[in-house]
Protein backbone atom coordinates (compact mmCIF):
# COMPACT_ATOMS: atom_id res chain seq x y z
CA UNK A 1 0.00 0.00 0.00
CA UNK A 2 1.48 3.53 -0.80
CA UNK A 3 1.59 6.46 0.69
CA UNK A 4 -1.28 7.64 -0.90
CA UNK A 5 -3.36 5.46 -0.49
CA UNK A 6 -2.79 5.89 3.09
CA UNK A 7 -3.43 9.04 3.33
CA UNK A 8 -6.78 8.56 1.78
CA UNK A 9 -7.51 5.76 4.69
CA UNK A 10 -9.39 8.17 7.30
CA UNK A 11 -10.05 5.86 10.86
CA UNK A 12 -13.36 5.70 10.45
CA UNK A 13 -12.84 3.83 7.27
CA UNK A 14 -9.79 1.89 8.40
CA UNK A 15 -11.07 0.85 11.26
CA UNK A 16 -14.00 -0.68 9.45
CA UNK A 17 -12.18 -2.71 6.62
CA UNK A 18 -9.84 -4.17 9.88
CA UNK A 19 -13.09 -5.25 11.41
CA UNK A 20 -14.58 -7.06 8.02
CA UNK A 21 -11.12 -8.27 7.08
CA UNK A 22 -10.16 -9.82 10.37
CA UNK A 23 -13.58 -11.15 10.47
CA UNK A 24 -12.69 -12.87 7.28
CA UNK A 25 -9.53 -14.20 8.21
CA UNK A 26 -11.02 -16.06 10.85
CA UNK A 27 -13.23 -17.70 8.55
CA UNK A 28 -10.88 -18.61 6.56
CA UNK A 29 -9.11 -20.09 9.15
CA UNK A 30 -12.14 -21.95 10.38
CA UNK A 31 -12.72 -23.60 7.19
CA UNK A 32 -8.97 -24.58 6.71
CA UNK A 33 -8.79 -26.12 10.43
CA UNK A 34 -12.03 -26.59 11.08
CA UNK A 35 -12.63 -27.16 15.20
CA UNK A 36 -15.36 -29.68 14.79
CA UNK A 37 -16.34 -32.15 11.84
CA UNK A 38 -19.72 -30.68 11.35
CA UNK A 39 -18.13 -27.31 11.03
CA UNK A 40 -19.92 -24.95 8.32
CA UNK A 41 -17.15 -25.35 5.81
CA UNK A 42 -18.88 -23.76 2.67
CA UNK A 43 -20.20 -20.67 4.94
CA UNK A 44 -16.45 -20.05 6.57
CA UNK A 45 -15.18 -19.83 2.47
CA UNK A 46 -17.93 -17.76 2.14
CA UNK A 47 -17.81 -15.24 4.46
CA UNK A 48 -14.21 -15.58 4.74
CA UNK A 49 -14.18 -14.58 0.75
CA UNK A 50 -17.33 -11.71 1.43
CA UNK A 51 -15.16 -10.28 4.18
CA UNK A 52 -12.07 -9.45 2.05
CA UNK A 53 -14.47 -8.22 -0.61
CA UNK A 54 -15.66 -5.37 1.27
CA UNK A 55 -12.47 -4.50 3.06
CA UNK A 56 -10.59 -4.21 0.27
CA UNK A 57 -13.21 -1.76 -1.86
CA UNK A 58 -13.47 -0.08 1.52
CA UNK A 59 -9.26 0.53 1.37
CA UNK A 60 -9.36 1.12 -2.23
CA UNK A 61 -12.60 3.95 -1.61
CA UNK A 62 -10.82 5.36 1.30
CA UNK A 63 -12.36 9.09 2.16
CA UNK A 64 -14.80 8.52 -0.58
CA UNK A 65 -16.68 5.93 1.21
CA UNK A 66 -19.88 8.11 2.16
CA UNK A 67 -21.23 7.62 5.43
CA UNK A 68 -24.43 5.85 4.04
CA UNK A 69 -21.68 2.72 2.69
CA UNK A 70 -20.58 2.75 5.98
CA UNK A 71 -23.87 2.27 7.97
CA UNK A 72 -24.10 -0.65 5.26
CA UNK A 73 -20.91 -2.31 5.70
CA UNK A 74 -21.55 -2.01 9.46
CA UNK A 75 -24.69 -3.32 9.13
CA UNK A 76 -23.79 -6.26 6.71
CA UNK A 77 -21.15 -7.04 9.01
CA UNK A 78 -23.96 -7.76 11.85
CA UNK A 79 -25.61 -10.15 9.26
CA UNK A 80 -22.91 -12.27 8.28
CA UNK A 81 -22.47 -12.45 12.19
CA UNK A 82 -25.83 -13.82 12.35
CA UNK A 83 -25.25 -16.07 9.68
CA UNK A 84 -22.20 -17.47 11.24
CA UNK A 85 -23.86 -17.99 14.43
CA UNK A 86 -27.06 -19.85 12.98
CA UNK A 87 -24.36 -22.23 11.48
CA UNK A 88 -22.67 -22.81 14.81
CA UNK A 89 -22.55 -26.69 15.96
CA UNK A 90 -21.09 -25.80 19.30
CA UNK A 91 -22.05 -23.69 22.21
CA UNK A 92 -18.24 -22.44 22.24
CA UNK A 93 -18.47 -21.30 18.42
CA UNK A 94 -21.47 -19.22 19.58
CA UNK A 95 -20.11 -17.97 22.52
CA UNK A 96 -16.76 -16.56 20.85
CA UNK A 97 -18.89 -14.37 18.84
CA UNK A 98 -19.52 -12.29 21.77
CA UNK A 99 -16.10 -10.42 21.87
CA UNK A 100 -16.92 -9.49 17.95
CA UNK A 101 -20.39 -8.01 19.14
CA UNK A 102 -18.98 -5.88 21.61
CA UNK A 103 -16.22 -4.83 19.04
CA UNK A 104 -18.91 -3.56 16.33
CA UNK A 105 -20.66 -1.73 19.22
CA UNK A 106 -17.65 -0.19 20.07
CA UNK A 107 -17.04 0.47 16.76
CA UNK A 108 -19.94 2.25 16.09
CA UNK A 109 -19.92 4.34 19.82
CA UNK A 110 -16.75 5.54 18.65
CA UNK A 111 -17.54 6.68 14.93
CA UNK A 112 -21.36 7.30 14.93
CA UNK A 113 -23.94 9.20 16.61
CA UNK A 114 -25.69 8.23 20.14
CA UNK A 115 -28.35 6.95 18.32
CA UNK A 116 -26.87 5.38 14.99
CA UNK A 117 -24.47 3.38 17.66
CA UNK A 118 -27.59 2.06 19.64
CA UNK A 119 -29.16 1.04 16.52
CA UNK A 120 -25.76 -0.56 15.05
CA UNK A 121 -25.68 -2.68 18.72
CA UNK A 122 -29.42 -3.44 18.59
CA UNK A 123 -28.80 -4.72 14.70
CA UNK A 124 -25.69 -6.68 16.19
CA UNK A 125 -27.57 -8.29 18.75
CA UNK A 126 -30.38 -8.97 17.37
CA UNK A 127 -28.87 -10.68 14.19
CA UNK A 128 -26.40 -12.71 16.28
CA UNK A 129 -28.94 -13.53 18.91
CA UNK A 130 -31.66 -15.18 16.43
CA UNK A 131 -28.52 -16.83 14.71
CA UNK A 132 -27.98 -18.63 17.80
CA UNK A 133 -31.54 -19.51 18.71
CA UNK A 134 -31.70 -21.04 15.15
CA UNK A 135 -28.56 -22.83 15.92
CA UNK A 136 -30.01 -24.09 19.64
CA UNK A 137 -26.78 -25.68 21.03
CA UNK A 138 -26.97 -26.56 24.42
CA UNK A 139 -25.01 -24.47 27.08
CA UNK A 140 -24.77 -21.03 25.69
CA UNK A 141 -27.80 -18.93 27.01
CA UNK A 142 -25.67 -17.59 30.35
CA UNK A 143 -22.73 -16.81 28.43
CA UNK A 144 -24.26 -15.32 25.65
CA UNK A 145 -26.93 -13.32 28.20
CA UNK A 146 -23.21 -12.17 29.62
CA UNK A 147 -21.89 -10.67 26.39
CA UNK A 148 -24.91 -9.15 25.07
CA UNK A 149 -25.51 -7.30 28.08
CA UNK A 150 -21.68 -6.01 28.10
CA UNK A 151 -22.46 -5.07 24.07
CA UNK A 152 -25.09 -2.48 25.03
CA UNK A 153 -23.44 -1.67 27.67
CA UNK A 154 -20.35 -0.85 26.86
CA UNK A 155 -22.17 0.96 23.39
CA UNK A 156 -23.96 3.08 25.72
CA UNK A 157 -21.12 4.32 27.62
CA UNK A 158 -18.72 4.85 24.81
CA UNK A 159 -21.05 6.68 22.90
CA UNK A 160 -22.03 8.97 26.00
CA UNK A 161 -18.62 9.46 26.79
CA UNK A 162 -17.52 10.08 23.20
CA UNK A 163 -20.60 12.42 22.21
CA UNK A 164 -19.33 14.54 25.43
CA UNK A 165 -15.72 14.61 24.39
CA UNK A 166 -16.52 15.32 21.00
CA UNK A 167 -19.07 18.33 21.63
CA UNK A 168 -15.59 19.95 24.23
CA UNK A 169 -13.51 19.31 21.26
CA UNK A 170 -15.38 21.16 18.40
CA UNK A 171 -16.91 23.60 20.68
CA UNK A 172 -15.75 27.45 21.98
CA UNK A 173 -15.98 27.55 25.80
CA UNK A 174 -16.47 30.66 25.75
CA UNK A 175 -19.61 31.48 23.29
CA UNK A 176 -21.08 27.89 22.80
CA UNK A 177 -20.29 28.10 18.91
CA UNK A 178 -17.77 25.76 16.91
CA UNK A 179 -13.98 26.73 17.61
CA UNK A 180 -11.77 27.57 15.19
CA UNK A 181 -10.64 23.84 14.73
CA UNK A 182 -13.47 22.86 14.21
CA UNK A 183 -15.52 25.22 11.80
CA UNK A 184 -12.31 24.71 9.37
CA UNK A 185 -12.96 21.39 9.03
CA UNK A 186 -16.71 21.11 8.86
CA UNK A 187 -16.03 24.72 5.71
CA UNK A 188 -13.60 22.32 4.26
CA UNK A 189 -15.95 19.90 4.08
CA UNK A 190 -18.56 22.12 2.51
CA UNK A 191 -15.96 23.70 0.53
CA UNK A 192 -15.60 20.37 -1.22
CA UNK A 193 -19.55 19.23 -1.38
CA UNK A 194 -19.65 22.77 -3.45
CA UNK A 195 -16.65 21.99 -5.66
CA UNK A 196 -18.31 18.25 -6.28
CA UNK A 197 -21.93 19.94 -7.21
CA UNK A 198 -21.25 23.10 -8.13
CA UNK A 199 -23.36 24.78 -5.76
CA UNK A 200 -22.39 28.06 -4.55
CA UNK A 201 -21.00 28.64 -1.32
CA UNK A 202 -19.82 31.58 0.72
CA UNK A 203 -18.15 32.76 3.94
CA UNK A 204 -17.87 35.74 5.99
CA UNK A 205 -15.46 37.23 8.79
CA UNK A 206 -17.11 38.82 11.17
CA UNK A 207 -14.90 41.54 13.64
CA UNK A 208 -16.68 43.21 16.29
CA UNK A 209 -15.95 46.82 16.44
CA UNK A 210 -14.21 48.37 19.18
CA UNK A 211 -14.35 45.53 21.21
CA UNK A 212 -10.83 46.18 22.82
CA UNK A 213 -12.12 49.73 24.35
CA UNK A 214 -15.23 47.18 26.05
CA UNK A 215 -12.41 45.40 27.28
CA UNK A 216 -10.07 48.35 28.64
CA UNK A 217 -13.30 50.31 30.15
CA UNK A 218 -14.77 47.60 32.08
CA UNK A 219 -12.96 44.58 32.26
CA UNK A 220 -12.43 41.40 30.38
CA UNK A 221 -15.28 39.75 32.12
CA UNK A 222 -17.29 42.18 30.32
CA UNK A 223 -15.97 41.31 27.12
CA UNK A 224 -16.90 38.17 27.65
CA UNK A 225 -20.40 38.86 27.97
CA UNK A 226 -20.51 40.80 24.79
CA UNK A 227 -19.06 38.12 22.89
CA UNK A 228 -21.41 35.49 24.77
CA UNK A 229 -24.57 37.79 23.72
CA UNK A 230 -23.47 38.91 19.84
CA UNK A 231 -22.70 34.76 19.37
CA UNK A 232 -26.09 33.93 21.31
CA UNK A 233 -28.21 36.87 19.44
CA UNK A 234 -26.49 35.91 15.93
CA UNK A 235 -27.09 32.10 16.32
CA UNK A 236 -30.62 32.44 16.55
CA UNK A 237 -30.49 34.11 13.44
CA UNK A 238 -28.61 31.84 11.29
CA UNK A 239 -30.30 28.98 9.02
CA UNK A 240 -29.84 25.57 10.26
CA UNK A 241 -27.21 24.70 7.83
CA UNK A 242 -24.98 27.61 8.45
CA UNK A 243 -21.90 27.10 10.75
CA UNK A 244 -21.24 29.76 13.24
CA UNK A 245 -17.38 29.78 14.67
CA UNK A 246 -14.90 31.62 16.75
CA UNK A 247 -11.91 32.02 15.11
CA UNK A 248 -10.45 34.10 17.75
CA UNK A 249 -10.23 37.25 19.83
CA UNK A 250 -13.39 39.35 18.59
CA UNK A 251 -13.24 37.59 15.30
CA UNK A 252 -15.99 35.55 13.97
CA UNK A 253 -15.89 33.67 11.27
CA UNK A 254 -19.23 32.16 9.08
CA UNK A 255 -19.68 29.32 6.19
CA UNK A 256 -22.69 29.79 4.18
CA UNK A 257 -23.33 26.47 2.25
CA UNK A 258 -25.58 26.88 -0.83
CA UNK A 259 -25.24 30.70 -0.67
CA UNK A 260 -24.08 32.90 -3.12
CA UNK A 261 -22.92 36.49 -2.58
CA UNK A 262 -26.52 38.40 -2.63
CA UNK A 263 -28.23 35.34 -0.51
CA UNK A 264 -25.27 36.15 1.87
CA UNK A 265 -26.12 40.11 2.40
CA UNK A 266 -30.04 38.67 3.10
CA UNK A 267 -28.58 36.84 5.46
CA UNK A 268 -25.85 38.83 7.23
CA UNK A 269 -28.11 41.81 7.29
CA UNK A 270 -30.62 39.92 9.38
CA UNK A 271 -27.58 39.66 12.20
CA UNK A 272 -27.45 42.87 12.55
CA UNK A 273 -29.47 45.20 15.45
CA UNK A 274 -30.30 44.64 18.76
CA UNK A 275 -26.21 43.98 19.61
CA UNK A 276 -24.00 45.48 22.63
CA UNK A 277 -21.21 46.65 19.67
CA UNK A 278 -21.57 47.08 16.05
CA UNK A 279 -19.74 44.96 13.50
CA UNK A 280 -17.75 44.61 10.54
CA UNK A 281 -17.97 42.20 7.75
CA UNK A 282 -15.95 40.32 4.76
CA UNK A 283 -17.37 38.43 2.72
CA UNK A 284 -15.94 35.54 -0.22
CA UNK A 285 -18.44 33.49 -2.41
CA UNK A 286 -16.20 30.38 -3.99
CA UNK A 287 -14.99 30.32 -7.13
CA UNK A 288 -13.13 27.44 -9.40
CA UNK A 289 -9.31 26.67 -8.09
CA UNK A 290 -10.54 28.44 -4.06
CA UNK A 291 -9.52 26.62 -0.99
CA UNK A 292 -10.37 27.72 2.26
CA UNK A 293 -7.24 29.78 3.06
CA UNK A 294 -7.79 31.20 -0.38
CA UNK A 295 -11.37 32.14 0.11
CA UNK A 296 -10.52 33.66 3.82
CA UNK A 297 -8.15 35.79 2.70
CA UNK A 298 -10.54 37.67 -0.08
CA UNK A 299 -12.89 37.73 2.74
CA UNK A 300 -10.55 39.46 5.08
CA UNK A 301 -9.08 41.37 2.49
CA UNK A 302 -12.41 43.21 2.18
CA UNK A 303 -13.04 43.20 5.73
CA UNK A 304 -10.35 45.55 6.27
CA UNK A 305 -10.86 47.47 3.00
CA UNK A 306 -14.12 47.89 4.56
CA UNK A 307 -12.84 49.45 7.91
CA UNK A 308 -10.47 51.48 6.29
CA UNK A 309 -13.21 53.26 4.38
CA UNK A 310 -15.50 53.06 7.18
CA UNK A 311 -12.87 54.44 9.82
CA UNK A 312 -9.95 55.89 7.69
CA UNK A 313 -7.39 53.70 8.72
CA UNK A 314 -5.70 50.79 7.21
CA UNK A 315 -5.35 47.26 8.35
Amino acid sequence: MDDDTVGRLPPRVGLLALLHGAGALFCLAGAVWPMDADSPLVLGWTLGVVGLLVAGALTVLGERVPTAAQHAALALFSVLLGLLAARSVTAEGIVGLGPVLICIGLYAAHFLSLRAARTHALVAVAAATAGAVAAAPDGYPIPWLIAVVATVLLTEAHARLNGRLRTEASTDALTGVANRRAWEAEAARSLAHATRTGEPLTVAILDLDGFKEVNDRDGHSAGDRVLREVATQWRSRLRASDLLGRHGGDEFVLCLPGTDGPTAAEVLQRLDGDLPVSWSVGTATARAGDTLSSLLQRADAELYEGKRLRYGRSG
